[in-house]
């Protein structure tokens, strides 16, 4: 997308979204899940898994690849284990349904588990952790879906982007840590955002489809994304496929159908572990806050960020005009479009 720039307030663009889900057919707790994720996702300093990520959900919701009606299964195999089946729909939804049991579980034992199989790929990983930090948990999360990475230079796709996460509570009004990043050198979505801009990328990012090294990002899509850090990071995609596709029994990133095309799902895996704090140490998340100063005042980024419950829902984010025009025409055929 290369439109001309806009703007949309919050409580409009929760709206637009939500719309927009209803309109490429999903149900309206579906609607709810990804309209609050995209928003997070949006207001928390990772805007490209915000609205440009968003439309992926809805072309999938359209063509099947996402099952709009999707109805998640959950097993309670043990106190602290949650196993869940996200019946072909979105990982967020199951995530949503399960939410307050789940942390009544973390509460009551220390610490619980909530593994998922059979998903559309998981979106901004930091949604999952920023919502139980709000709460007062840590957490750590890992997922999986279509193989785009190989292992390193000149070897085939074995793994997604298979992105860590980690949260952890600070004292309010301060927003919580939140880490979010990808095995893969870059996200698969910044590859894509080049290649349609026609703009070079770093070399190391991707191979092209000989296995070679490429700055191309048109190639870049044929070819394959590269772990950061060489084996270490490989290394890191391989403990998150285990964690995510291994412990919830869901597809393999090799065995994972196309998550932009055709209408299969991905049926992709994620796995999060949440912690109680407070249990261990009932000033955590004083402590930490006193940690980060210290760290701030030697030159040290702290990750962070806003969430939508902390912001004015009046307060205006920024979308490209091509994109709002396309989110729009979804939303158009749910009969309900918000005022822009």
């Amino acid at each position: 997308m290369s439109g001309q720039m806009k703007s949309i307030s919050i409580r409009d663009g929760r709206r637009l979204a939500y719309d927009a889900c209803l309109g490429a057919g999903a149900s309206p707790a579906m609607a709810d899940a990804l309209a609050d994720a995209t928003l997070s996702a949006a207001c928390s300093g990772r805007p490209g898994m915000g609205f440009p990520h968003f439309l992926d959900y809805l072309h999938s919701i359209r063509d099947g690849r996402i099952a709009g009606k999707a109805s998640p299964r959950f097993d309670h195999v043990l106190p602290a284990v949650i196993h869940a089946d996200a019946d072909g729909g979105i990982a967020q939804l199951g995530f949503d349904q399960i939410y307050n049991d789940f942390t009544d579980r973390v509460r009551t034992l220390g610490v619980a588990v909530f593994t998922q199989k059979n998903s559309y790929t998981a979106g901004e990983l930091g949604y999952y952790v920023r919502r139980l930090a709000q709460d007062g948990l840590l957490s750590i999360a890992g997922s999986n879906g279509p193989a785009l990475m190989a292992a390193a230079e000149g070897g085939s796709r074995v793994y997604c982007t298979n992105p860590l996460a980690f949260g952890a509570p600070l004292p309010s009004p301060l927003p919580p840590l939140v880490i979010d990043q990808a095995t893969s050198a870059t996200a698969f979505v910044n590859i894509v955002r080049a290649a349609e801009e026609g703009g070079a990328i770093p070399p190391g990012w991707a191979t092209d489809e000989t296995g070679a090294i490429t700055t191309d990002p048109a190639r870049a899509v044929l070819g394959a994304l590269l772990p950061f850090g060489g084996y270490k990071g490989a290394n890191i995609a391989l403990l998150v496929e285990i964690l995510s596709a291994g412990l919830s029994g869901a597809a393999w990133s090799t065995e994972s159908p196309d998550f932009r095309t055709g209408n299969q799902t991905p049926a992709a895996g994620m796995t999060i572990v949440a912690i109680s704090p407070v249990a261990a140490d009932p000033d955590f998340a004083e402590r930490v806050a006193a940690q980060f100063e210290r760290l701030r005042a030697m030159g040290v980024h702290i990750p962070g960020g806003q969430i939508p419950s902390d912001v004015d829902e009046t307060a205006m984010l920024p979308i490209d005009g091509d994109l709002l025009a396309e989110i729009s025409g979804f939303a158009d055929l749910a009969g309900a479009v918000p005022d822009r």
